[in-house]
């Protein structure tokens, strides 16, 4: 089978396309035939040899994916032969762009019948770590308001809609060509950090998503309110000193066949949409990598299509 590797850390170059035996489940495990696998920042940091979860090299790339379950391993319950299935490989976030993969049972769940495989392969990180932000540490609730930083950006996207359909008020940031586009999603209040510097002393809420960073997120925290939250998935570094009346988290997303579920039952009564980009076929992953470095896209999670 063909699968896009790594043999040694480095730029997107360092990618191939290998043909390797197709693997076997083991206990807990699902082969899964792969239709469509998702491309992430994570992937650029595991290719540099940056990310403290995978292994070393040689590897097979990617953990988004969609396809239909081959076979299953021993002690697998709930799923056959047949199923059509999305979610993660593993907790290393590798082996998924591939024509065959395997995946932990407890990390993928039925794909939404709504969703194309593309659209789904789209889905399951960025969506899961936008719930956990918002639910699982932030433990935002209706009648409060939260402040999504890079509300445009592949996970601000879902915490936008997470947020609105739970009726929490949303102030977003994002590009001048994206303001339309973010309050479609349901952001109240969307302030273009491009044209005009953000007074963040004046706002008041009670958790930042942060899905951005560096000044923004320093910035950031004067809005919170005593006692409130940020929450970020990409600075694990501490607040600025001056202000001890609130709290901080960085956390690595769990995803969970119970939060899949979570999340496909949104799509099924249409209250959430997918954000796709770029689709490319398996052999021009390089290309989506050399696009995760600056690279020109469309908006939206950039995905491989492997099978028709």
């Amino acid at each position: 089978m063909r699968a896009a590797r790594i043999h040694r850390f480095g730029p997107p170059d360092v990618i191939v396309i290998d043909d390797i035996s197709r693997p076997i489940p083991g206990n807990g495990e699902i082969l899964i035939r792969v239709a469509a696998t998702g491309v992430g920042p994570w992937d650029a940091l595991i290719r540099e040899g940056k990310s403290k979860v995978s292994p070393s090299p040689p590897l097979t790339l990617g953990s988004d994916l969609s396809g239909v379950i081959e076979a299953v391993g021993p002690g697998v319950l709930g799923f056959n032969p047949g199923d059509e299935v999305f979610g993660v490989t593993n907790p290393q976030f590798c082996g998924a762009n591939a024509e065959y993969a395997l995946a932990l049972s407890g990390m993928v769940a039925r794909k939404p019948s709504r969703l194309t495989h593309v659209e789904a392969a789209s889905v399951p990180v960025v969506a899961v770590t936008a719930w956990q932000m918002l639910f699982d540490y932030a433990h935002a609730q209706a009648g409060q308001t939260v402040l999504i930083l890079g509300a445009a950006g592949n996970v601000g996207a879902y915490a936008v809609q997470f947020a609105a359909h739970s009726r929490i008020h949303v102030i977003a940031t994002a590009g001048t060509s994206d303001l339309e586009y973010v309050r479609s999603l349901g952001a109240e209040n969307v302030v273009d950090y491009r044209s005009n510097p953000i007074d963040y002393a004046s706002l008041s809420v009670d958790a930042v998503i942060d899905t951005v960073g560096g000044e923004a997120q320093e910035q950031s925290v004067q809005a919170l309110k005593q006692g409130g939250i940020l929450v970020s998935v990409v600075s694990t570094g501490p607040l600025p000193q001056q202000r001890s009346d609130v709290r901080s988290v960085f956390f690595y997303v769990d995803v969970t066949t119970a939060r899949l579920n979570t999340i496909s039952e949104m799509f099924a009564s249409g209250t959430l949409a997918t954000q796709v980009g770029t689709v490319l076929p398996l052999e021009q992953v390089r290309v989506a990598h050399e696009m995760l470095a600056g690279a020109p896209h469309a908006r939206g999670k950039i995905v491989l299509q492997v099978a028709a």
